[in-house]
């Protein structure tokens, strides 16, 4: 419930949901709670998902921007409508309870009227001040961006040289179309516009950690789930797809214990990469014919966002495997799907009643079509 004191000052009260992983938040929150998350440099994905999982109040144990570079996330959560409260100098994880019902005055947080933290509530017009002074800025971020990615090519030019073993699967790439879903902007509704695409060429499916639940989500089965496995669903996991664990190039894979707990089988694969380029290169290496990316993150500010220093990596999978990859967008526009069979029984229906309607409004041609259908039964000997 939102409302305003007489003196204006905006007025929350809610249920309180903790979570310091803004990502495992959202998938927990009902409309109407008071969302307390632990995110510096709120993303664009993680403010489209706050909303879309009605909470009304989001409060943050970090800055909602710190100034580095221009991220739309908070402009996007109060752009429609969420209160945004930042609370950089408090601990709001020990001093708030699960579940508990707050109120939200101001920038205050008070229980049964005692006011226990104040922050600084994020208003729009401070935020697109912020963000364009970030736009201006924005070649600082860039030129540390390059320097950091120039660096560690020469540590990552192994991905140039072909020099990674991949793992036997049972999934066979070889000569297939590969589609990889990645939870990144617009990927379920670059998803949706790929479904002409997917039921005729039936592509192999691969969904990158949370990248998964959107495969099901619209309807598909994965093939496989690769990625560290900390956004993607118990019930994907169990649903039957292989299971990738992206490691770190030293062997440890964290999320390897997940899938011990679960019981699900899997492979280890320690990559030096982000677990995007791991299911690019290991698509690419495996023999596929074409790699179709939905959510991929190309640009600096994609990059800023997944707080990525630099693109090494990135950039010397998409070196190495530029001819076979494509963007979701650009098959999206260039896919001309063939007519199949169910619009055309639909054209072939709506054309026999089309011509029934005709035949009886005219008596000329009714009693032409009995002439034509005695015809027929004499021929027929009926």
């Amino acid at each position: 419930m939102s409302e305003a004191d007489n003196d204006g000052t905006p007025r929350s009260q809610g249920r309180i949901r903790l979570g310091k992983k803004t990502k495992d938040l959202v998938k927990t929150l009902n409309v109407g709670d008071i969302a307390v998350i632990g995110h510096c440099n709120i993303d664009r994905i993680a403010a489209e998902d706050l909303v879309a999982s009605g909470v009304k109040v989001v409060l943050n144990n970090d800055p909602s921007s710190d100034g580095r570079y221009p991220n739309r996330g908070p402009l996007i959560l109060v752009g429609a409508g969420v209160r945004l409260v930042d609370f950089p100098d408090s601990d709001l994880f020990e001093l708030l309870v699960e579940n508990e019902q707050v109120t939200i005055e101001g920038s205050e947080i008070r229980r049964d009227g005692t006011t226990i933290a104040t922050g600084v509530e994020q208003l729009e017009p401070g935020l697109v001040e912020q963000f364009e002074r970030q736009q201006a800025e924005i070649h600082h971020a860039l030129a540390d961006f390059a320097e950091n990615t120039v660096t560690h090519i020469q540590e990552e030019s192994e991905l140039l040289s072909g020099a990674i073993e991949l793992p036997e699967t049972r999934t066979t790439f070889r000569d297939r179309h590969v589609l990889i879903v990645v939870r990144g902007p617009n990927y379920k509704r670059d998803l949706r516009t790929l479904r002409a695409y997917i039921r005729d060429v039936k592509p192999i499916l691969i969904g990158v950690d949370g990248g998964a639940d959107a495969i099901r989500e619209a309807g598909y089965r994965p093939d496989m789930i690769l990625g560290d496995m900390d956004s993607v669903t118990d019930q994907t996991l169990k649903s039957g797809p292989e299971v990738v664990v992206h490691a770190y190039a030293d062997g440890r894979a964290p999320g390897a214990e997940r899938m011990v707990e679960l019981g699900v089988e899997h492979i280890a694969l320690p990559f030096v990469g982000t677990s995007q380029d791991v299911a690019m290169l290991m698509a690419y290496e495996k023999g596929a014919s074409l790699i179709v990316t939905v959510g991929a993150h190309f640009n600096l500010i994609e990059f800023l966002d997944k707080d990525r220093a630099g693109m090494s990596s990135t950039f010397l999978t998409r070196l190495r495997i530029g001819e076979v990859l494509v963007d979701a967008k650009g098959v999206s526009r260039l896919y001309n799907p063939g007519l199949t069979v169910g619009p055309l029984m639909l054209f072939l229906g709506a054309f026999l009643v089309l011509a029934a309607i005709v035949v009886l409004s005219s008596p000329a041609l009714a009693d032409l079509f009995d002439l034509i259908w005695l015809k027929i039964k004499i021929w027929l000997g009926f």
